[in-house]
């Protein structure tokens, strides 16, 4: 009974192939026998390939040929469209790669109209905004091309998550997309007034640094100009990106890469140093200070 009941375990939590046999270990021993087999946890299984581009598709397929995972991949789909109709005409995969950006939209748009319950790997050609919200939850983002290494490490991920057991709680999806959906919308660019009856388009990454000056909201580029806004500055806080710039006090939101240095100031206080000019001293209170260096 022992050995059927370690048999019918090992069947359901290993991967079981041609190259990775069960292997069950029975040693006896006077009146007593031990029954045991080495774990081989299933790793790619069924799995799912959401991918627009066709280099892409081929460099991941053949990446997954590479690493030392049984992928059996069970659909390929290059549109929203046919991602939300092949969910509802198939069953739940053990697995799905899902490229971000597609030609019709948003992969997200297919989260949103179906119930994902398998673990995903998001891949995208794209900056690393989202790696850190995939970083908080501990589900794999693959920025392309993706090598060998990018997805053993993913694959190992899964497997700390559970992935050997199948009935293992997954990650909150929807939070994860919620919080991808979210970073997606930080501003990149902004269209300000100039001269009166023009919109000058000024680019996030050019921007030093946002201030008030006699109530007006103005930014600093790396060239010295000045812009101004027609946002308060919590509004800005909300559009910018807080990996990228951080909200120093009530008149100063700068960027990271304007900094150049962090002075001891006072009473435990911080002063932040630019690489460019400012209007007066940037101080950090004592009780921002440990946001401050967190934020580094």
């Amino acid at each position: 009974m022992a050995l059927q009941l370690l048999v019918e375990n090992a069947v359901k939590h290993n991967e079981i192939s041609n190259r990775r046999p069960l292997t069950v270990s029975v040693i006896a021993e006077g009146d007593t026998v031990e029954v045991s087999n080495p774990l081989q946890p299933k790793r790619g299984g069924k799995t799912l390939i959401i991918e627009d581009e066709k280099a892409a598709l081929r460099n991941l397929k053949a990446v997954m040929q590479e690493v030392d995972t049984d992928f059996e991949i069970v659909g390929e789909v290059d549109s929203i469209f046919d991602g939300v109709e092949w969910f509802r005409t198939h069953p739940m995969p053990e697995l799905v790669f899902m490229d971000i950006h597609l030609a019709d939209g948003s992969a997200f748009d297919i989260c949103a109209q179906v119930d994902i319950t398998c673990p995903i790997i998001f891949t995208t050609a794209y900056d690393e905004y989202a790696l850190r919200a995939f970083k908080v939850n501990s589900v794999a983002y693959l920025l392309k091309p993706i090598s060998r290494t990018d997805l053993q490490e993913a694959m190992h991920k899964l497997e700390l998550l559970g992935g050997q057991v199948k009935e293992e709680k997954q990650p909150d999806l929807s939070a994860i997309i919620r919080s991808l959906k979210k970073e997606e919308n930080y501003k990149t660019h902004f269209l300000v007034p100039v001269k009166g009856d023009k919109l000058l388009p000024v680019s996030v990454e050019a921007i030093q640094y946002f201030y008030i000056s006699n109530g007006l909201v103005k930014a600093v580029d790396s060239e010295g100009k000045e812009f101004v806004f027609s946002q308060s500055l919590d509004e800005l806080a909300e559009q910018l990106n807080p990996h990228d710039f951080f909200r120093a006090n009530r008149q100063f939101i700068v960027s990271r890469k304007a900094v150049s240095d962090i002075s001891l100031w006072f009473n435990g206080r911080l002063a932040i140093n630019l690489k460019v000019p400012v209007p007066e001293k940037i101080i950090i209170s004592k009780a921002k200070a440990s946001e401050l260096k967190d934020w580094f």
